[in-house]
């Protein structure tokens, strides 16, 4: 658990650094890494989270649809506030503006809060019933996904908070509500809700809603990769990579 805290933490405040590496007028690496990350978290939506939520399920196992189209229109309805964010779009403000954007802050809060509370401690997961022994192993395929994710969206925050305040330490300290959004779902997911078996209604819930959010962010990152169909290889390539990377879980 203090892994996956530390690294989900890192991932968005280094990630933080690379508007003073890379230009926000110059995304062509963002697409990429778009198009990997986006290929990934499908395909591990598809043949991890999924058939492990119907696996645990059980008696509730009819109710995961239900839980999937929530996350996946909760995740319409976060992206009217935070404009895309999570999937990389770059909303530049001219001049600078005291305004701060907490609905987009809120709203990318939220998503990050629920993907860091469907990674469940291993340990946790093996205290209960064996049937979620399987789901235990996909802990670290998860976490990764989230963290590939983690890397453009808070590129592209950073860049909408600096366009607004033109000060890099200001808009540092804001994009830590966005860092500290994981931490805290893996922190009440392994405290506050241990005692909830893995295979109840919670986790049931929760672990349906993110899927439905993944499958909302990596259909809309792949469609927009690929505006009107243009063949590009390097977005291709990109794409394929992250499939393979997500397939090649299943063999570790």
């Amino acid at each position: 658990m203090i892994i996956a805290i530390l690294a989900l933490f890192f991932t968005v405040v280094l990630s933080g650094f690379l508007v003073k590496v890379f230009p926000p007028t110059n995304i062509k690496w963002l697409k990429m890494a778009l198009a990997f990350s986006g290929a990934y978290l499908f395909t591990i939506t598809i043949i991890h989270l999924l058939p492990d939520v119907l696996l645990n399920s059980h008696e509730s196992s009819y109710q995961v649809g239900y839980w999937v189209l929530a996350g996946f229109f909760l995740q319409l309805v976060l992206e009217l506030f935070s404009h895309g964010v999570e999937h990389g779009h770059i909303h530049h403000h001219h001049g600078r503006t005291d305004t701060m954007p907490f609905l987009l802050l809120g709203s990318l809060f939220v998503h990050s809060f629920l993907e860091g509370s469907i990674l469940v401690d291993q340990g946790h997961a093996h205290s209960h019933a064996g049937g979620h022994a399987h789901a235990s192993d996909n802990f670290y395929i998860v976490l990764l996904g989230i963290a590939l994710h983690h890397i453009p969206a808070a590129f592209a925050l950073m860049s909408v908070l600096m366009s607004r305040l033109e000060n890099f330490r200001k808009a540092f300290l804001w994009l830590l509500i966005f860092a500290v959004g994981s931490p805290l779902g893996i922190i009440v997911s392994n405290t506050v809700l241990s005692e909830a078996a893995p295979n109840g209604l919670l986790f049931t819930a929760l672990t349906g809603l993110v899927a439905g959010n993944f499958l909302h962010i990596s259909t809309t990152i792949l469609f927009e990769t690929s505006p009107d169909h243009h063949f590009n290889r390097n977005k291709l390539v990109a794409t394929l990579l992250g499939l393979v990377l997500a397939l090649l879980s299943d063999f570790v």
